[in-house]
């Protein structure tokens, strides 16, 4: 069983979405079900159908979300430090080519999230930057083409 790592803001929110999924969305599903049987014939029912639809989905990702926490390998990045980046450094890069500064925070796949400046540390930018140091310069091959950049700052938050 392999261990997913991930800051414990990822841990938090994983186990914040199970507790909804179980405590909500189950309950509420189950009402619809049963909503949709008193409409009579099940098998012309468009409601039981969709109803019992999103219950497969639910019943999914609370699976889903029991199997992550269960391998999680929760890293307190308030505990790091250190010269060179590693999971949970949050990283200033400028891209050498149009001087745009950027921050990414690397955190594990689950809690990836590119719009809030988090990258997975199985990305392909987060593989580039482990183990560089401020100064540095990374090339990565993204799908718009090869990238470089230059580490300005390496923080641990």
């Amino acid at each position: 069983m392999e261990k997913i790592p991930m800051t414990a803001a990822g841990y938090a929110a994983l186990e914040a979405e199970l507790k909804h999924c179980q405590q909500v969305e189950r309950p509420r599903i189950i009402q619809q079900i049963t909503d949709a049987r008193t409409h009579g014939d099940l098998s012309e029912n468009a409601e039981y159908h969709a109803a019992k639809e999103s219950q497969s989905l639910n019943e999914g990702r609370i699976a889903e979300l029991e199997d992550k926490l269960a391998r999680a390998d929760v890293i307190d990045v308030s505990k790091l430090s250190g010269e060179s980046i590693k999971f949970g450094a949050t990283v200033t890069l400028v891209d050498e080519d149009t001087d745009e500064k950027r921050v990414w925070q690397i955190v594990g796949e689950p809690e990836a999230d590119a719009k809030k400046g988090r990258i997975s540390i199985t990305s392909p930018l987060a593989k580039a930057l482990i183990g560089k140091t401020k100064g540095a310069s990374v090339e990565v091959n993204t799908p718009g083409g090869a990238k470089a950049y230059e580490i300005k700052k390496v923080e641990w938050r």
